[in-house]
């Protein structure tokens, strides 16, 4: 990546970015010239797009349950629910479909507009499927939008879940393509990306972004962002994660991510995916109140609530609330501006 970017690939953003264009054709050279350009100016142009898309305080609020813990067969190096690592982690079956609706009730007296739920598997069994479908049907009935993450899914789980109401399922890239295989081995990038395509076919929505501190170059992060939004329509959702370093687990100990960096993430998918919400996800304990200001000033508006997030730890949700209140910030839905 060079130095600074030059007058011509910043004249030529300067284009794109004048239009507030959705695009699906960025380039690489584009997407690091915006990485390098002076903080300052990079999120004033990621708040300008924000501003001309959704009310610039306003974050909506999702909440995350586990509904089957651990014992995963996948390798994904970050996680704790693989059954390769030695995590402190006990696994636990899928949830009763009663504790899961109680949950969603909790999580919705508490503020939260979205309840996603994560099972760790590398796949479902289509009975498995069919609790989950009890468990979205149960949710939706309480008057809140309804997102899984349960892995890859075949045409008819698929269908099955379409009919069954989701809204939103998640299955994220994780990182860009070349560095993939240096966090996972056990499925492959196109393995996502079919998983993907099912999903977007099927007409849920679709949830999708990464990690980032896990090691990955300045180029995977720019080619992880253009990898979303040169998909053929972007993710209505971006979570972008902060790697949380968990004991047993294969990337404990990598360095750091400057906090900078993450904010420049953020402010980049922003500018890349104007309508999409962009969400702070993993990470968030280990970021300080003005880190997290600077990320919603850059075009973050939504996060992850409550006190745990699938199985590491999450601010509490009367901390994220005061936060809220000192930044004159309010929480809404998750459509579109």
């Amino acid at each position: 990546m060079s130095a600074n970017p030059t007058i011509d690939q910043i004249s030529l953003k300067e284009q794109f970015i004048a239009t507030n264009s959705i695009r699906h054709d960025w380039q690489l050279d584009e997407v690091q010239a915006l990485y390098k350009l002076p903080f300052n100016d990079l999120l004033f142009k990621s708040h300008t797009i924000h501003r001309d898309n959704f009310d610039p305080n306003e974050v909506q609020i999702s909440s995350l349950l586990s509904i089957k813990t651990g014992s995963c067969s996948e390798d994904c190096g970050y996680c704790p629910q693989s059954a390769r690592y030695d995590a402190d982690l006990t696994p636990e079956a899928l949830m009763p479909v009663k504790e899961v609706i109680k949950s969603a009730q909790l999580a919705k007296e508490q503020g939260a507009s979205r309840f996603c739920m994560g099972a760790a598997w590398r796949s479902p069994k289509d009975k498995d499927v069919d609790r989950v479908v009890e468990m979205v049907q149960g949710v939706k009935a309480l008057g809140m939008e309804t997102c899984v993450t349960l892995g890859m899914l075949t045409d008819n789980q698929t269908k099955a879940l379409k009919d069954g109401g989701l809204d939103y399922y998640n299955h994220n890239l994780d990182t860009s393509e070349d560095f993939y295989s240096e966090v996972i081995t056990t499925r492959t990038y196109q393995d996502r990306l079919d998983t993907l395509k099912r999903v977007r076919d099927s007409g849920i929505n679709v949830c999708c972004g990464g990690i980032v501190g896990m090691g990955e170059s300045d180029i995977d992060r720019a080619n992880l962002l253009i990898e979303l939004a040169n998909l053929p329509k972007h993710p209505e959702s971006v979570p972008v994660n902060m790697l949380v370093q968990v004991e047993g687990t294969p990337l404990m100990g990598t360095e750091s991510l400057d906090p900078l960096v993450f904010i420049r993430t953020i402010a980049v998918a922003r500018i890349l995916m104007p309508e999409s919400r962009v969400r702070l996800s993993a990470g968030r304990k280990e970021m300080s109140d003005e880190m997290q200001a600077l990320c919603f000033f850059a075009g973050a508006n939504s996060i992850f609530y409550g006190d745990k997030l699938l199985t590491t730890d999450n601010p509490m949700s009367n901390h994220d609330l005061a936060l809220f209140e000192r930044l004159g910030i309010h929480s809404g839905g998750s459509s579109y501006a």
